[in-house]
């Protein structure tokens, strides 16, 4: 048996490693790689703008509602992690209150929205582990809880959700500081349609440029519009951003921004006029009203 100093093994292996210098390019191959270098790419995802700036119409101070807000015909509700209360759409006076425990029963209410003749609130334990949600239903006359529907643990934390065409529409937030479960982070975020009994029967991802504008946080509200698209907002930032379901692809399709007057959070149509969002300030403790422009015809087209 023949034996080799090891400078020499050491040699026949780098040799062994490195492709023969004449060997001949593969014809087919190479056109191949060619033709399909030459399909157009797709755009850079970027948070395009068409100078769409929403108009505010007035302004109310509030107490408890640092979370979001809904509304219908006569009054908007001041949504808190315990505190939901009713004001008068036109004098801004509140009429009735819900005040819950402070580490109680609710941990974390956020979008809310008047269907079916209840209030209707998004609600999970967040920051807590693992991450399980419910909603929770109010009279609208009392705003006193009437109901709970526990929809356990989730694939994230619901955030936002609306009934429409016979299925539930629903946003399960993931984050990137707290609140959220290992190996993942606020990409993981989806939004979903899920049949009456809450079961998953399609669900998208949010595209990265919107994700890139929530920061660590995630999707706070989101709601159908008027005109068919998604409406939805982050954490923080006074944008508003349009999405539509994508013709291929698991990625939701991004429109447009929408800037506002209000903080992202949780917001609501008022569906009893014409284009109008109720959303909130924290830091300031108001709730804000605004009117979305319309979209121009060109946008709305694919």
């Amino acid at each position: 048996m023949r034996r080799f100093s090891l400078p020499v093994v050491l040699a026949l292996a780098t040799f062994r490693l490195l492709p023969a210098a004449d060997a001949p390019a593969d014809p087919v191959r190479e056109a191949s790689r060619a033709w399909l270098a030459s399909f157009p790419a797709a755009p850079k995802p970027e948070l395009t703008k068409h100078g769409l700036v929403a108009t505010e119409l007035r302004r109310w101070n509030v107490r408890g509602a640092n979370q979001g807000v809904a509304v219908d015909a006569n009054s908007f509700y001041g949504i808190g992690n315990y505190v939901v209360g009713k004001y008068d759409k036109t004098t801004g006076a509140r009429v009735a209150e819900w005040v819950g425990l402070r580490g109680g029963a609710t941990v974390h209410l956020n979008g809310g929205l008047v269907q079916d003749g209840q209030l209707v609130l998004a609600h999970s334990n967040f920051p807590q582990l693992p991450m399980a949600s419910s909603l929770e239903y109010f009279d609208l006359a009392t705003v006193q809880p009437v109901k709970s529907w526990s929809l356990g643990i989730r694939h994230g934390s619901l955030t936002w959700a609306e009934k429409k065409d016979g299925f539930w529409w629903a946003c399960f937030a993931h984050y990137n500081d707290q609140g959220t479960g290992p190996a993942t982070d606020n990409r993981s975020t989806l939004f979903g349609r899920f049949d009456e009994t809450w079961q998953l029967r399609e669900s998208w991802i949010f595209p990265p440029q919107v994700i890139a504008n929530w920061g660590k946080s995630s999707s706070s509200g989101g709601s159908w519009g008027d005109d068919g698209l998604l409406y939805t907002t982050g954490h923080d930032e006074k944008e508003l951003y349009v999405l539509r379901l994508p013709l291929m692809g698991v990625t939701l399709e991004y429109v447009t921004t929408i800037a506002v007057p209000f903080e992202g959070r949780s917001w609501a149509w008022d569906r009893t006029d014409q284009r109008v969002i109720y959303g909130i300030i924290r830091r300031t403790g108001e709730v804000v009203a605004a009117r979305i422009p319309p979209l121009p015809a060109g946008l709305l087209r694919r």
